[in-house]
């Protein structure tokens, strides 16, 4: 129960900040704030059974501030850490310099504020230090061991020693993001490690180090911004590594749909056959170098070297298992000349589980071998060694930490391949890829859980505090039972549905033309819309084209008349951010510009007012049929007499149309027109059922 202390405080909050920024009283937003502060007063620390709460608050309902006035409190009364997590490092940023500052700023509330980020944002002053100081004993052991790291040319080196200057002198404080200008992935990439590479406390610059002095922050903060994919790598690691314990924190996902993809993203394993032999061998030369170094003895060496040769020779045998199976897969799976071989409910033949079996124990004695290299390489960084040895103990601990995590990871693929899944359970899909067409051809392995259920349930919802997700999109057809079965939610979740304040009958018209051809007719639906957008889309104005497919987006481009190409600012040829800030300039200029784009455009995108008033739709944007997780996850669901196409496909089709027609109206005043080029939403019983699940935008149905 929440006591009426904590309930005074939210509500003094809100009234300051009502006041200081001059806004009127949100009925959704005092409903968010209300129901969370509601379902998050009911902890009880030691009965467990964390109260978790679903959010789903359409657009305009001002979701940061409601969660962030209802947990904040909450969590000082208990002692405990809020942790918000985000889709991304963008809107990781916004709430951290934007919406948190404000709400410091307006209110009476007290509270520190922590940012989290992965060691790959980070400078490492040491790999800073090996590529200025020139070493021709670590430039040759990159080159022969594989580690993609160079000194760069002549401009490099300028913005190397650019770099060290500014955080020499406190100028800088080693974030990739924080520096003024952009530093490309190929000049920031030999600059950071990751967790395999970091020697911690024995690193001889681990005093100055900017991701520990980042680190060190979070201990003493009492709200901690971060992103779904560092909270996901802290859980693997067991939970409290990198953030606090998860019994000590209350969680706000934010943007949180992305969070069961992006867990499954992170529990999935691949490996390439011909890639992994090679690196083998290379991996020998390497142990004979640290031999040479006097880092391993002989008799280790030499069983070592063993066990290298003998998993090459389990690779040339699955290679020819597997070569097999993709040649019979037939002509690929329709993009380029890739093929794609799923084993039907992910269960591979008891030949490939024999080889995967004898891969992962051989795997398993190459990655102790190598932890306890890494080990000794450890002891050698010691204080109070020769300074000779502990710079090549220091040389070396990089190339042998990384070499272990990818025998780490061939052991995890091979493990997963060597069982079975359990029975009753959502299995995991194991999938085979083949590009006959590459310069070196090579067989990718790879498998990924189907469902993020189980490994949330465990390592997330039965260990943290708390958690409220949140998202102006959870629910698919007003339900939330694809968001309960894919993120594993307990059963004494509470989901909430708040409606967005536009006005969108008045705002926006929804139009399906009448075509003549579905979608499946893929000639007559392209030649359809390049015909139909000069004579759709305002030259004047601001527009989103979206597409399912980027061949048929290639093939509109194509055939559009030379002025209407000229229009149109096409996803391939620039980046993201980069193609968004064309696009405002030129509306911004008076000029018509068009957007052509695929699906990270059909969410997360913003561009209010002018600078979007019409949103085109391709089709329907069903999931591909033959993505090896949703077709196991399918056969899975037919298999516990469900129809898959109206549990899945349908669902996850209506969530992705809401996103995109979201796209068209970002604040309250913004009008515009949404056109689909898809007829099935008219004729088909599946298709009404999805226009249903839309806002209700006003609807001219010409099919």
């Amino acid at each position: 129960m929440l006591n009426e202390t904590t309930k005074e405080s939210i509500q003094d909050a809100y009234r300051q900040l009502l006041s200081a920024r001059e806004l009127t009283p949100r009925y959704g937003q005092r409903l968010m704030i209300a129901e969370i502060a509601k379902c998050l007063g009911s902890i009880n620390i030691a009965q467990g059974d964390a109260p978790i709460i679903v959010v789903e608050a359409g657009t305009g309902t001002g979701k940061t501030l409601a969660y962030t006035l209802a947990v904040l409190p909450i969590a000082r009364e208990l002692g405990l850490k809020v942790v918000i997590s985000t889709a991304t490092v963008a809107l990781q940023e916004q709430v951290i310099q934007k919406d948190l500052p404000e709400i410091l700023e307006a209110s009476e509330l007290d509270f520190s504020v922590s940012l989290a980020k992965g060691r790959g944002r980070y400078l490492c002053l040491s790999k800073l230090d090996m590529l200025l100081s020139g070493s021709d004993s670590m430039q040759a052991m990159m080159d022969l061991y594989g580690d993609d790291v160079s000194a760069g040319n002549g401009g490099d080196r300028a913005l190397y020693e650019q770099l060290l200057d500014s955080v020499s002198s406190g100028k800088w404080d080693g974030d990739r993001d924080t520096w003024p200008s952009l530093i490309t992935e190929e000049n920031w990439r030999p600059l950071t490690v990751d967790n395999s590479q970091c020697m911690g406390a024995k690193c001889s610059n681990f005093r100055h180090c900017s991701f520990y002095k980042a680190r060190d922050s979070i201990t003493n903060a009492d709200c901690i911004v971060t992103n779904h994919d560092l909270v996901l790598a802290d859980l693997a690691l067991g939970g409290g590594v990198i953030l606090p314990e998860p019994e000590d924190c209350l969680y706000v996902f934010d943007e949180a749909h992305h969070l069961p993809l992006k867990s499954n993203n992170h529990f999935a394993s691949m490996t390439r056959i011909k890639s992994t032999s090679n690196w083998l061998e290379k991996a020998e030369k390497l142990l004979k170098g640290v031999a040479d170094d006097e880092f391993l003895d002989s008799t280790r060496l030499q069983s070592m070297c063993t066990l290298c040769v003998g998993l090459r020779t389990e690779l040339d045998v699955a290679w020819l298992l597997l070569e097999q199976l993709v040649e019979t897969a037939g002509g690929g799976d329709g993009y380029e000349d890739r093929i794609q071989y799923a084993f039907e409910l992910g269960v591979a033949p008891e030949e490939i589980i024999a080889v995967a079996q004898n891969m992962a124990t051989l795997f398993a004695r190459f990655s102790t071998g190598l932890q306890s290299i890494v080990d000794e390489l450890k002891e050698s960084l010691e204080d109070g060694g020769a300074p000779e040895r502990r710079q090549l103990a220091e040389q070396w601990f990089g190339i042998v930490g990384t070499a272990q995590q990818r025998a780490e990871a061939n052991l995890s693929l091979w493990s997963n391949y060597a069982q079975r899944d359990p029975s009753g359970s959502a299995p995991n899909a194991r999938w085979l890829t083949y590009n006959p067409s590459d310069a070196f051809p090579d067989i990718t392995v790879a498998t990924s859980p189907v469902l993020a259920a189980d490994t949330l349930q465990e390592r997330l919802w039965g260990q943290c505090a708390g958690a409220v997700l949140t998202s102006a999109t959870l629910s698919a057809l007003g339900e939330f039972s694809m968001l309960k079965m894919r993120a594993g939610l307990p059963d004494n979740t509470q989901y909430l549905r708040i409606l967005s304040p536009f006005k969108f009958s008045e705002a926006a018209t929804l139009t399906v033309p009448k075509m003549n051809c579905l979608p499946s007719n893929v000639r007559d639906h392209t030649d359809y819309i390049a015909e139909a957008i000069p004579d759709l889309v305002d030259p004047n104005a601001g527009s989103l084209m979206l597409f399912s497919s980027r061949r048929q987006m290639l093939d509109v481009l194509e055939q559009l008349p030379l002025e209407w190409r000229d229009r149109v600012l096409c996803q391939d040829d620039y980046q993201k951010s980069q193609l968004l800030n064309y696009h405002r300039q030129r509306i911004d200029e008076g000029e018509g510009s068009l957007i052509f784009g695929l699906a990270s455009f059909a969410e997360g995108v913003d561009l209010p007012g002018d600078y979007c008033t019409h949103v085109l739709i391709a089709k329907i944007p069903f999931a591909v049929p033959n993505e090896p997780i949703e077709m196991t996850l399918s056969k899975w669901i037919e298999q516990q007499g469900l129809n898959p196409f109206m549990t899945l496909t349908v669902p996850d089709a209506a969530f992705k149309l809401v996103q995109a027609t979201g796209r068209l109206l970002r604040n309250e005043k913004d009008q515009g027109k949404i056109t689909i080029f898809d007829e099935r939403l008219a004729i088909q019983r599946y298709g009404k059922t999805i226009l249903e699940s839309l806002p209700p935008y006003r609807l001219e149905l010409l099919a």
